[in-house]
């Protein structure tokens, strides 16, 4: 049985086993600790998988498990302890109380770093440089703007292994290159911006769609 819809998810989800199939990136609730393992535990087959679709949702995540790919001393902080660990006492004394904001990701800063957002999807693949002189996170929103850019071997073999670690089928990928060569992971996402893209909104989301499809279709 293959499914394509939030409604048919829920009616049919306890019927659900091994050799069903869910397209379509699960609601929220089904990405919670019990159904989602509920899910894999079962042998129900979700495109894209349970792993990416919450490895796409938490930056927390993605740092436990991609960590090797970002760059050094990135950390999950959920305590105070920790972040205690972690930082200078003045550095936390300023943001250490907040506890609404546990858990979060510890990276730091890198100068002279290139933010480049890279879209792989099916036989497409494209990247580009986004830059802004006035704010540090590089936000195209604020101002900024961007320039194609061709990728290396080394960038495209580690946006590779992050996608194959993760189980993506597709992917927006940041980027930080160094000027001495050195290339780490910022960010994973199944989707977003394509501010300074060639391909658009539409051709993109086809090309997706036709991934999930030309996946699911050996178990039809």
């Amino acid at each position: 049985m293959i499914l394509r819809t939030a409604a048919a998810l829920a009616e049919r989800f306890d019927a659900l086993g091994a050799g069903d199939t869910f397209i379509g990136l699960l609601p929220a609730r089904f990405l919670q600790a019990a159904p989602a393992a509920d899910l894999v535990g079962r042998g129900v087959r979700c495109l894209p998988s349970v792993l990416c679709q919450l490895l796409a949702r938490s930056k927390c995540a993605q740092a436990h498990l991609l960590r090797r790919w970002m760059a050094p001393g990135t950390r999950v902080v959920a305590r105070r302890v920790e972040l205690m660990e972690a930082l200078q006492e003045a550095l936390y004394n300023a943001v250490g109380l907040c506890g609404e904001a546990y858990p979060f990701v510890l990276q730091p800063f890198l100068h002279g770093v290139a933010d480049v957002r890279v879209i792989i999807a099916g036989g497409h693949t494209e990247a580009y440089r986004r830059e802004n002189p006035f704010n540090f996170r590089a936000n195209l929103a604020a101002g900024g703007s961007c320039t194609p850019t061709a990728l290396g071997a080394a960038p495209l073999g580690l946006c590779r292994e992050v996608m194959a670690r993760g189980a993506f089928p597709y992917a927006h990928i940041d980027l930080q290159l160094m000027p001495e060569g050195a290339c780490y992971l910022s960010e994973i996402a199944l989707d977003g911006g394509i501010t300074g893209a060639r391909i658009g909104r539409e051709e993109l989301n086809a090309i997706k769609q036709a991934t999930l499809e030309r996946l699911a279709a050996p178990h039809t």
